[in-house]
């Protein structure tokens, strides 16, 4: 009885680790990178850093950031189109903001082609006096498409920076 188990455990133990080689190689040859350290997933970007870089790179895109807060009673210079558009884009509608796709479809929502934006959950509208939904889709739509392609790829390159050459 010994030597039954014995033989079971001799056969299969060579086995098992064939099979976990075979396996490691698989997993190797289809991902190149296992070795590569990818910058932490749960890295965030912040939305006030994020539009101000937009703002510097196109100076010339309005701004809507008239609107007085609730709260203080002051204008609130910070609260600006592209802010409520990346909160509208990635926290309303929960679209990646690495892929100009989805930040077309969110133009589109402001052009009144795709999907509705409801007033009531607009970003500003709980902290403003007046919610900016109708401004920031006519500010949107005064848009050139060129504006709106330079607009969605410099958000794409903010969110998702080509990779840099060692």
């Amino acid at each position: 009885m010994k030597d039954k188990k014995l033989f079971t455990w001799q056969f299969f133990s060579p086995f098992i680790i064939t099979l976990m080689s075979v396996v490691i190689i698989v997993l190797g040859i289809g991902n190149r990178n296992l070795l590569h350290i990818a910058p932490a997933a749960a890295q965030r970007f912040s939305s006030s850093d994020v539009w101000q870089q937009v703002y510097q790179q196109i100076p010339d895109l309005p701004q809507e950031n008239q609107y007085v807060s609730k709260t203080t009673g002051q204008i609130v210079t910070t609260n600006t189109l592209v802010s409520r558009l990346i909160r509208y884009h990635i926290y309303n509608k929960g679209r990646s903001p690495i892929y100009r796709l989805d930040w077309k479809l969110t133009l589109s929502d402001y052009l009144d082609a795709n999907e509705t934006i409801y007033a009531d959950s607009y970003p500003g509208n709980d902290t403003l006096k007046q919610n900016p939904l109708t401004s920031d889709r006519i500010a949107i739509s005064k848009l050139t498409r060129s504006q709106r392609n330079k607009l969605v790829q410099v958000l794409v390159n903010i969110f998702n920076p080509p990779p840099q050459k060692m």
